[in-house]
């Protein structure tokens, strides 16, 4: 089951599977980009099945918003390190 996004005026409040701190974002993350199964994801995060299903049907019925949330996260990461480089080498 999964949270609603509420408060609606906070846009930093994101979508996440009901009693963890597992956002749908990084549920979409390890199925599509890692190629995580369903079953993997539940096991790896103590997740119920039904919890993970739940999480990729929201992604794909807000598919193009959660993939700008990912892009936007992305890029600020990227000015961070541009911004503030390593100082390990």
């Amino acid at each position: 089951m999964l949270t609603s996004r509420s408060p609606p005026a906070s846009p930093e409040v994101k979508p996440r599977i009901a009693g963890h701190r597992i956002r749908v974002q990084d549920v979409a993350i390890w199925h599509e980009e890692m190629r995580m199964a369903a079953a993997e994801i539940a096991k790896e995060y103590d997740l119920s099945l039904a919890d993970v299903h739940a999480a990729l049907a929201y992604y794909h019925d807000h598919r193009q918003e959660i993939d700008k949330d990912i892009a936007d996260a992305d890029a600020f990461v990227e000015a961070m390190k541009q911004r503030y480089p390593s100082r390990v080498s």
